[in-house]
Order: C-alpha cells, then sequence, then structure tokens
C-alpha cells in the first residue's frame, strides 16, 4: 500500500500537466518567409509591404521612423522581421532573424 500513494500521486501528476504541455505557447504569426529578398530599401513601399506580408503583428517607432513586425515565435521556432520605413513610407532597412535551418539560404 505504501508504493500506491506515491505512485498514485505521481499518475495524477502527469495528468494533470498534459494539458499545460500539449499548449505551448506562441506569439506572432506566420508570414511567407521566402518573400523577404523580395524586400528593396529605397524601392519598396509601404503598401508593397503589406501586400507581401499582409497586416504586421507589431507596429512602433526606431528613432522616430515606423516601423513594422512580422514575427512568428514558439517553443519550437523564431522568426523575425522588422522592417523600417522612412518619411515617405519607403524602406529604409529591415532586418531578418530565424531560428529555422531551412531559412539559412535566405
Amino acid at each position: 500500500m505504501r508504493i500506491l500513494r506515491p505512485l498514485t500521486t505521481l499518475m495524477l501528476l502527469v495528468v494533470l500537466s498534459l494539458p499545460v504541455i500539449s499548449c505551448m505557447p506562441s506569439m506572432g504569426r506566420a508570414f511567407p518567409v521566402q518573400k523577404v529578398r523580395q524586400i528593396e530599401i529605397g524601392k519598396t513601399t509601404m503598401a508593397e509591404v503589406r501586400q507581401m506580408f499582409g497586416d504586421p503583428w507589431r507596429t512602433g517607432l526606431d528613432n522616430g521612423k515606423r516601423t513594422w513586425t512580422y514575427g512568428e515565435y514558439s517553443m519550437t521556432i523564431t522568426r523575425d522581421l522588422v522592417i523600417r520605413f522612412d518619411d515617405i513610407n519607403v524602406v529604409k532597412s529591415y532586418s531578418f532573424s530565424s531560428s529555422a535551418a531551412e531559412d539559412e539560404s535566405l
């Protein structure tokens, strides 16, 4: 009987933790990574970026300039595209980071 109590407790902990383990937290949303190379600094407009990637996951300012962020963040993969625009809504710069091996060729 002494072994049954710890075993029962262990089984109860495993069963109760399953919903937490199966719901891995994630943030952002997937975006078409293969289109990153189509961005041209000094040429691609904000409207063209929206057409390529959809609405940004997050917007903000960097040194007073508009920025859009597209991101996919989970326990298994992270991808991050930050686009900075100039005063006339043309891409001034961008950065792309990824933990996915298939993105190394980008």
